[in-house]
């Protein structure tokens, strides 16, 4: 754990891979929900606080995936969000959505996949549940499509609310927007990059109440 001090919470017995995890707000949702948290990138998260292994996520996944009951894949997002088109060519970024897709799908254990909502837009990704941070009593406007493998269901949440006092994306905030995303262990530059914790929470239990009335 790196040393820090993490909430209580009820452990479940299962463990998910988080596949290009960055600094972890999207693993911390996981073990929030009580899944044990592997977490893989190309670059070395110095601030990821569960067990981290720095390596290619997509070999990674194909040689490890089987072993975990959850594998998750957030793709680098940079070739298709809009913030791109700002700063250069999104063709100079890698398209790693179908061979990811094709990793997670290989493994035969239950999945999914995170990203920008424009993939969603371009067809790109299967927005099974479409989520935003106002959804979750979060001041920040950060809109994220989930394509899962049971294809999406379960609880409904409210629709996203945007007043003109939610944090968006371009906030340069020293700490303003690492914490309002529920990310206090992360610089603002690696929240930045992140996605808020209560998404993954709210997918986990999503996934544990399907599994649950499979397993019944």
């Amino acid at each position: 754990m790196n040393g820090r001090v993490l909430p209580l919470r009820r452990p479940n017995g299962l463990r998910v891979l988080d596949l290009c995890c960055g600094a972890g707000g999207l693993s911390m949702g996981y073990w929030l929900a009580g899944f044990d948290v592997v977490g893989v990138d190309i670059a070395l998260q110095p601030n990821y606080p569960f067990a981290f292994v720095q390596d290619d996520a997509l070999d990674y996944g194909t040689r490890h995936g089987h072993a975990f009951d959850l594998v998750h894949g957030s793709w680098p997002c940079e070739r298709y969000a809009t913030v791109t088109r700002w700063r250069g060519n999104p063709a100079d970024h890698p398209d790693l959505i179908g061979p990811g897709r094709q990793v997670m799908q290989a493994t035969g254990r239950p999945w999914v996949m995170e990203n920008v909502p424009e993939t969603a837009t371009a067809g790109i990704l299967r927005p099974d549940y479409l989520l935003c941070g106002t959804q979750f009593a979060l001041n920040i406007r950060r809109h994220r499509a989930f394509e899962t493998s049971w294809g999406g269901g379960g609880d409904l949440l409210p629709p996203c609310w945007h007043p003109k006092t939610l944090l968006a994306f371009e906030h340069k905030g020293e700490r303003a927007y690492a914490d309002a995303m529920g990310c206090a262990w992360m610089t603002n530059r690696e929240a930045r990059k992140a996605v808020p914790p209560a998404y993954t929470h709210f997918i986990a239990a999503q996934f544990l109440t399907l599994e649950g009335s499979a397993a019944a």
